[in-house]
């Protein structure tokens, strides 16, 4: 059966059609887990439509791999989410609308970024690293590092404006495609059950005058777990849609894993006191800027 586009309006009775649930299951999904929300017409009607389709199925497929239901529906509208925007920063700023967001220059992002690396390497734990370098030529600059990192890693990606996909090197490497919002983001994650630290920003527009160091960044980070892990997952299915099978076994990693502990004080204690000793300018001094 062809999955209707996103303009058509279907009954509850079609959306089970096409997905072969009952309308009574959706009823149910829908009371218990607010999924999938519908479409209300003034008159009280449920109508949805073909991303509706779309992600009922995505369900169905991962409860088919063994997932629970509930876990299901989260990664569903986590792909959703990265889906219909592209954008990383926006997904986790749709799901978590009360993380704070702070404007950086790259000068503090770095030191950040750094921070979140020197925790990941000296906790040598087996967790999913991802990164975005928005240009080939930063990855480059940081390339030597970033292969140290991905030896502890269970799963690694740089994500940049590369030729092809690399599966075979670790970091593997994904190719965006020229207009992928992504080329304007940051991205540092780090998740694994003992270090959970992410660190999203899009950089602003209009800064072509602006000195590199200078440049200007909308960014969010934490240490929350949950946090974490949706913007580890948000970024591994943007990287597993541009076609990666690193991208896609990253998702396999984090379905396995454990979730990671709650916000944890030493952790950003940690990453703190490394970013203070970047900003400042002790430690910074003989890095190459990415």
């Amino acid at each position: 059966m062809t999955t209707p586009d996103d303009d058509t309006l279907l009954t509850i009775g079609e959306l089970a059609s096409h997905t072969g649930l009952t309308p009574q299951q959706l009823r149910m999904w829908e009371t218990r887990f607010g999924f999938p929300e519908p479409i209300r017409l003034p008159s009280g009607h449920r109508r949805y439509t073909g991303a509706h389709v779309r992600a009922v199925q995505r369900v169905l497929h991962e409860r088919e791999r063994g997932m629970r239901l509930e876990q299901a529906i989260e990664s569903a509208q986590r792909a959703e989410d990265v889906t219909s925007t592209g954008s990383v920063y926006a997904a986790l700023a749709q799901r978590h609308p009360a993380l704070a967001s702070y404007t950086l220059t790259k000068r503090t992002l770095l030191a950040l970024s750094w921070a979140i690396e020197d925790e990941a390497t000296a906790s040598a734990s087996r967790g999913v690293l991802v990164g975005t370098f928005q240009r080939g030529r930063y990855f480059g600059q940081s390339q030597r590092r970033w292969e140290e990192l991905a030896r502890t890693a269970r799963c690694s990606l740089a994500m940049a404006d590369f030729e092809t996909h690399d599966d075979v090197g670790a970091p593997a490497k994904v190719a965006l495609p020229p207009d992928s919002p992504l080329l304007r983001e940051w991205i540092v994650v780090h998740d694994s059950p003992t270090l959970a630290a992410a660190l999203v920003a899009w950089e602003l527009p209009g800064q072509e005058a602006v000195a590199d160091p200078e440049r200007h960044f909308e960014a969010l980070w934490s240490v929350d777990g949950k946090i974490v892990r949706d913007a580890a997952v948000v970024s591994a299915q943007a990287a597993a849609a541009l076609g990666s099978e690193t991208g896609r076994r990253a998702l396999s990693v984090l379905e396995e894993m454990p979730s990671p502990a709650p916000a944890s004080l030493t952790t950003a204690n940690a990453v703190f006191n490394r970013m203070v000793a970047y900003t400042d300018g002790t430690t910074l001094r003989g890095r190459r800027l990415r």
